[in-house]
Formats: structure tokens, C-alpha cells, sequence
């Protein structure tokens, strides 16, 4: 194993971006190459990580190279490598502002490096020879903001095909949505394997500078509620129910665009049915992991079963796929929907698949329960602020819903079957992620499972 690949492998599972912490490594390989030779030297990397239970994933992982330890960038600093007579110094490069231009740079010139390929959109300004900064708020992938103008996000794990945030903004392009960020360009790297498809390295899209992000709007609201003691949620100056409405109808007119443009399909009766059986079988898997889950088995099982014998209407189509409040901006014009790949953890090809409109709805609904209930980990015993989070979850549930509804012609949150199921499977999901990384939030989605199963 070479000094780098060492390097790497203690360096990676402590990164945010890195999605198997806790699993035993059996093996690691890279590969590289230079994508720029000015200073600091680029190379890209293509980290193989194989695990002991058989499963292996790939990792990008740009490096600058420094021939001295620059104390600025001492957070960046991955390790030193033998480098002839002398050392190398190895950092992350998207940490290292000097080494972000030439992504731009190789995107306006629709280079080809090595196995990378740059593809520009061809449709706006790109601001080339710019420094990117670094957004720290992020997990699954890295982003730079050049500058006001564009913002670019790293895929930090490689699979073979088109990744759905490209796919999607592309096709929405025809549409000229108000609700989404223009797609400036995207960048694919070939596959190892000459018979697969390229993996998506990276997109560039258009900046959207003086946004606040949903789940901090939401939250401020929650916690003005909080402390108004003696007023309900619609007497409150930071009543968010207005924006709940909006980012309902800018949900619709984004899933509307999505039809036109991209396919749809009627779902059959054997749809539902493997909706149903899918969601059984993780409530199964969950429940391993969070045996408190065991007590509100019976009633989730009932809420899966009632989609398979469900007689709704549902003309599947693509989706966002994980929308939530953290993936919606409020500009001074209204809502942009962001990141339309979906959920990182599930393998490509299932995040492309037609899906009903329903998803993205649940997805947020769970995300108005978990603004409204996320102070309460502090004082859980609180029956009075809980009594009015639960009031503060209603209102801007039933207003986002209304908003959905005016802008599509379709009630969203009516007695619906598969929308009951999927908020009841996504709270399933939050249990065990809370169970494995914020144990004291647990109670959140707990406690909403109560609420889902008691309407059967």
C-alpha cells in the first residue's frame, strides 16, 4: 500500500462527506491524475474503499500539493508524502482557494483531462479564473460559491450514469421555472470499466446570493412562537404560514415542470403493491436497529398494507426525492428547490426511477414536525411548548398543503393511503438515523409515528 492511500485511509472517515463511518475497511486503492500543474499542483483521485461485509464504494478526492506546510491551511492538511529527497504536502483541495479556478477554468474551455470531461451549458456567464469558497454546511458532497455568480457542488461518491441533479436541471432548463438555480454546466469522469456509463464528477449552477435557507426561517418562527407565551401560532409576528403556502404552490409548479419534460407513467396495482412490500421490509431492518420502533410496528404495518389495497390515482413521474426545508431558499422573489439527486444513500439507479409527486410532499411534511419539535430535546417534559409545536406543525403543514393544492388543482393531504405511508416510512428512516447519530432526537420521530398509526 503506498503513502498516499495510507494517508487517505486514516484521513477519509472523519470527513463529513464520507458516507460509511463506523464500517471496517478491508481495502483501499487510488488513481490519479494531474488536472493542473500550476501552484499548487491538482490531482484528482479515485479512492476504491472495500469493506469487510463485501460492499465497496468509490470516492473522488481532489488534492493540492504544496512543496512546504502553509500554516493557513493547516485544518486542509490530509499528510506529507515522500517525494523524491523531499516531502510533498498533501491538502484537501477543495479547502485550498488557491487550487479552485481551474474547474472553472477547464469548464468554459470544454477541456478533457485525462479521463475527465467538462461540459458547459452554454448558457450564462461563468465566472472563470475566480477563487471558490467553501460552504461548510454541507454532508454528501462539497461545494464552492464563486463569488455572486455560481456555486459549485463536488459528488463525492462515484457511480456509473448521469446523476439526477444534472438530469433534472437540464431538462428543466426548457421550462424556465422560477423555482430552480440555472444549470451553468456539469462534468463526468469515464469509468474504469470501458462498458459503463461516465459517473457525474460535478455541475455548476447560477448563484443564488441573499437567500436564507427554509429550515432557518422555519426554526426562527418556531422560536418566536416559543416566546410569546400567551399567543397562538397565527397571532405571532414570525408566522411562517404565508411561506408554508408559497413553498406549497413553487413544490407544485416544480413537479408539474418535471412532467412535462421529463417521462411519467400510470402507477399499476403491482406499484403499490412493491411500495408496500419495500416499506415493510425497512420498517423490519429498522427495527433492529431502534427497538423502541417494535411498539408502533403492528400500526405501520397496517398504514404499508392499506397502499397496497389503495385505489388513489397516481401518475408517476421523477421527483425531487429528499426535499425538506434545508433544501428550499427564500429569495426576495419566492422559492428555489435545490439538489434534485435525491437520497445520496440509495444507489443511483433507484433514485431515477417514476415515483409519485407524494414523496417530495411527505419529505417536507416530516421537515415542518421536525422544525417545530426540535427545541423540545431540551425540555421534553415541556406540555405546554409541546402542545404548541404540535399547533405550529399543523398550521404550516396545512398551509403548504393548501399552497400544493391552489397551484396543481390536487389536494395533496386529503385521506390519502400512500401519503400517510410514505411520512410514516420517512419517519422510520429519521428513527434510525437519529438512533446512530443524535441519539437525543430520537424522541422527534417517535413521537410522530404515534400520530401516523393512530389514523388507521
Amino acid at each position: 500500500m503506498s503513502a498516499l492511500t495510507d494517508l487517505l485511509r486514516e484521513w477519509m472517515p472523519h470527513q463529513r462527506w464520507f458516507g460509511s463511518k463506523g464500517r471496517e475497511w478491508s481495502d483501499v486503492t487510488e488513481e490519479g491524475f494531474l488536472l493542473d500543474q500550476a501552484d499548487p499542483v491538482l490531482s484528482v483521485h479515485r479512492v476504491r474503499v472495500s469493506y469487510t461485509d463485501g460492499v465497496s464504494e468509490t470516492y473522488l478526492v481532489p488534492l493540492s500539493w504544496r512543496d512546504h506546510p502553509v500554516e493557513e491551511l493547516n485544518s486542509a492538511f490530509i499528510g506529507a508524502v515522500p517525494s523524491g529527497e523531499r516531502e510533498s504536502y498533501a491538502y484537501d483541495a477543495m479547502r485550498d482557494r488557491d487550487a479552485t479556478t481551474p474547474w472553472l477554468i477547464h469548464l468554459v474551455n470544454a477541456s478533457t483531462i485525462g479521463p475527465m470531461h467538462f461540459h458547459p451549458a452554454g448558457v450564462a456567464y461563468i465566472p472563470e479564473g475566480v477563487p471558490g469558497d467553501i460552504l461548510s454546511t454541507e454532508q454528501s458532497n462539497t461545494s464552492l460559491v464563486y463569488g455572486q455568480e455560481a456555486i459549485f457542488k463536488l459528488f463525492r461518491r462515484l457511480e456509473p450514469g448521469l446523476n439526477p441533479d444534472v438530469e433534472v436541471h437540464d431538462a428543466l432548463r426548457k421550462t424556465q421555472n422560477p423555482h430552480i438555480a440555472s444549470l451553468l454546466g456539469h462534468i463526468e469522469i469515464d469509468d474504469p470499466d470501458p462498458s459503463a456509463e461516465p459517473a457525474t464528477v460535478a455541475m455548476l449552477q447560477t448563484f443564488v446570493p441573499n437567500a436564507s435557507d427554509g429550515w432557518r426561517l422555519a426554526t426562527a418562527s418556531v422560536r418566536d412562537l416559543y416566546a410569546e407565551g400567551d399567543l397562538h401560532a397565527d397571532e405571532v409576528g414570525g408566522d411562517f404560514a404565508a411561506e408554508s403556502e408559497r413553498l406549497g404552490a413553487a413544490t407544485a409548479s416544480v413537479h408539474a415542470d418535471m412532467a412535462k419534460v421529463l417521462p411519467t407513467e400510470p402507477a399499476d396495482r403491482s406499484w403499490f403493491a412493491t411500495v408496500a412490500e419495500q416499506m415493510t421490509a425497512r420498517l423490519d431492518a429498522a427495527i433492529a436497529v431502534v427497538p423502541q420502533l417494535a411498539e408502533h410496528a403492528d400500526g405501520l404495518r397496517a398504514v404499508y398494507a392499506a397502499v397496497a389495497s389503495a385505489q388513489e390515482t397516481v401518475v408517476r413521474q421523477r421527483v425531487h426525492g429528499d426535499l425538506h426545508l434545508g433544501q428550499v431558499l427564500r429569495t426576495a422573489t419566492g422559492w428555489i428547490v435545490l439538489d434534485f439527486e435525491g437520497e445520496p444513500a440509495r444507489p443511483l439507479a433507484d433514485r431515477r426511477e417514476l415515483d409519485s409527486p407524494m414523496r417530495d410532499v411527505a419529505g417536507m411534511l416530516r421537515s415542518f414536525d421536525y422544525a417545530a419539535r426540535h427545541m423540545l430535546v431540551e425540555q421534553p417534559d415541556d406540555s405546554q411548548r409541546a402542545y404548541r409545536a404540535q399547533e405550529w406543525a399543523e398550521r404550516n403543514r396545512s398551509a403548504f398543503c393548501a399552497g400544493y393544492s391552489a397551484a396543481s388543482g390536487l389536494n395533496p393531504c386529503g385521506d390519502s393511503p400512500l401519503l400517510r405511508a410514505f411520512e410514516a416510512d420517512k419517519a422510520v428512516y429519521e428513527c434510525v438515523y437519529e438512533a446512530r447519530n443524535r441519539p437525543h432526537w430520537l424522541m422527534i420521530p417517535l413521537q410522530s409515528l404515534s400520530r401516523l398509526t393512530a389514523a388507521v
